[in-house]
């Protein structure tokens, strides 16, 4: 569904300058140039090493609404180089961590202006600053504000709070903190009286409506933003809160074209593959409610025939579940035009500022970020509510496509704004979580704990060993003539590269493979991330001039690295 939060009357109404500087990224049909990240003003404290659960050295006067607070012992690390491993070891937490399939991590690159250690950076961090946002979410309870990320590799979280006097709580934990006036609660009470109030299809605007987390506001995107405006002056709301946008969005569905696996409605309606689910001894998947009704049947990508709808919300949501016959094997995966696979490890919500990805078979992988959640939107056949928008780009033919943040699974297209072609605009997604409790269903999902086969990595043509302290990083090959410097092998024809590394048990290591680009030095072409001690690289690559990075995440030791290539 589309949610958004509304302006409300009278004198309480903001200007559009006053609204333009409240919310930059709102007043656009287009998402601001993602790279632009803006902090909001910060009160500074001296640094100090939080100490039984408060900080020393803190002010005794406490912050005004609106301040933020950073956290005065924890410092942002921004690459994954040589000792970037460091920041990776912490931010591991014990979750899982699949390393991306071809095409997504340039999407990252391409879509948030990123480089490939930033991008990297960027799912680590987010997986390390997860639990963290969940702990204080449930400590703070009603004083909770929202929260979201922050800097262009989400190296700072920040959560809001009601209350001053949560600040050492939150910055203990590692978080900035911010004060402000209403909580989530609060503001979430005023969106849903618009949502009553406001109509279902609105033909003078408002038709999308969130909470702005960043902003404390209710904000409503209208066309017609003085028409807007005179309906929510009757709705008996706080003015304060609300924000009405002068904006040209109009969210539609996406179902006409395929994105990820596609599926058949019918003669010519195509939708795609949500995630795969199961429900008892049945299998199955979830996708978009306005692909199709109960009852109705499907085909699959090769028109071979799939399954029957067996549950379809739409609108008021907009979710489905299809159960497949047994010519088909649910996969607990997301796949794309290259080939790849991401496996999928759960279903944990990304927090506002993740990344967040997106797999089409028209548009191939496209990312972009977490903007609002609970947003509400008015298509042209009804109100869809509960939604998460996004600055993922999306075409017909996507709808009921999978959104997926490092290996989680978000939800499913619903519709947007804008297209891939050429690359702007928003995107709502149905949250997964809903989906599966409606209906019952539980998410295909692969052990993420589970311990990968290992081996001794012998049998190499080449091979290399050494001893890597935790947090250290080594190049291999050497290089004859001065062993202190990295060196290379030359690859003089096409073909596969082939690398495995491994080490003592209870360690992490991980692999890259590096080529040598004239004019902008070495880049990373294929890598294997892991929890574990045990990582190999198969890699299609072009002649030219390769060298192998070894990482100890945790743990440091021996390693022995075997290596073939054309």
């Amino acid at each position: 569904m589309f949610h958004g939060r509304a302006v409300a009357a009278g004198c309480a109404l903001f200007s559009a300058a006053v609204l333009a500087a409240v919310t930059p990224s709102a007043v656009r049909a287009e998402p601001e140039p993602l790279a632009a990240v803006r902090d909001a003003p910060v009160v500074r404290f001296p640094a100090a090493r939080p100490e039984r659960g408060a900080l020393a050295g803190l002010p005794a006067a406490r912050p005004g609404r609106g301040a933020r607070v950073r956290p005065a012992a924890v410092r942002s690390r921004h690459d994954s180089t040589e000792r970037g491993g460091r920041a990776r070891q912490a931010g591991r937490a014990g979750l899982p961590y699949n390393a991306p399939p071809p095409g997504m991590l340039q999407a990252l690159q391409r879509d948030l202006g990123l480089s490939a250690e930033q991008a990297q950076a960027r799912l680590l961090n987010e997986i390390r600053l997860a639990p963290v946002e969940a702990r204080l979410r449930v400590a703070l309870g009603d004083r909770f504000g929202g929260s979201w990320f922050q800097g262009t590799v989400a190296q700072n979280l920040v959560v809001a709070t009601t209350d001053p006097d949560d600040i050492p709580k939150i910055v203990a934990q590692g978080a900035h903190a911010e004060v402000v006036e209403h909580s989530l609660v609060e503001l979430g009470a005023v969106k849903d009286k618009l949502d009553a109030a406001l109509p279902a299809r609105p033909t003078g605007g408002g038709s999308v409506r969130y909470v702005d987390v960043r902003n404390n506001k209710v904000v409503v995107l209208s066309e017609e933003p003085v028409q807007t405006e005179a309906v929510i002056r009757d709705i008996g709301v706080d003015g304060r809160t609300i924000v009405v946008v002068p904006s040209t969005e109009r969210p539609r569905p996406l179902y006409d074209l395929v994105g990820g696996s596609p599926f058949y409605v019918g003669v010519s309606l195509r939708c795609t593959v949500g995630f795969s689910v199961l429900h008892g001894g049945a299998g199955g998947f979830v996708s978009a409610g306005h692909c199709g009704k109960v009852g109705e049947k499907t085909n699959g990508y090769n028109r071979v025939p799939q399954g029957v709808f067996r549950g379809s919300v739409f609108p008021s949501s907009d979710f489905s579940w299809i159960q497949v016959n047994d010519d088909w094997t649910p996969k607990p995966t997301v796949g794309n035009a290259d080939g790849g696979v991401l496996p999928i490890a759960g279903d944990r919500p990304a927090i506002e500022g993740a990344s967040v990805c997106r797999s089409g078979s028209t548009s191939d992988w496209y990312c972009g970020l977490i903007l609002q959640r609970d947003v509400s939107v008015s298509y042209p056949q009804g109100n869809v509510f509960g939604l998460t928008r996004t600055s993922v780009c999306a075409d017909r033919g996507d709808s009921g496509g999978p959104f997926v943040s490092v290996d989680q699974a978000q939800g499913v297209l619903s519709g947007g704004s804008g297209s891939c072609f050429p690359g702007s605009g928003f995107s709502y997604f149905q949250p997964v979580a809903k989906i599966l409790s409606t209906y019952g269903l539980t998410l295909l999902t692969v052990d993420g704990t589970l311990r990968p086969t290992t081996g001794t990595c012998t049998g190499y043509p080449d091979s290399a060993q050494s001893v890597l302290p935790a947090g250290q990083a080594a190049y291999r090959p050497v290089n004859p003539r001065n062993r202190a410097r990295s060196g290379y092998y030359r690859s003089r024809t096409a073909g596969t590269h082939y690398g495995c590394v491994n080490s003592n048990d209870g360690t992490d290591v991980d692999l890259y493979l590096e080529k040598w680009a004239a004019g902008s030095g070495w880049r990373t072409v294929a890598s294997s991330v892991s929890p574990y001690p045990f990582e190999t690289i198969t890699y299609e690559g072009t002649p030219g001039y390769y060298r192998y990075r070894v990482v100890a995440v945790a743990g440091g030791g021996p390693f022995l690295l075997g290596y073939r290539h054309p």
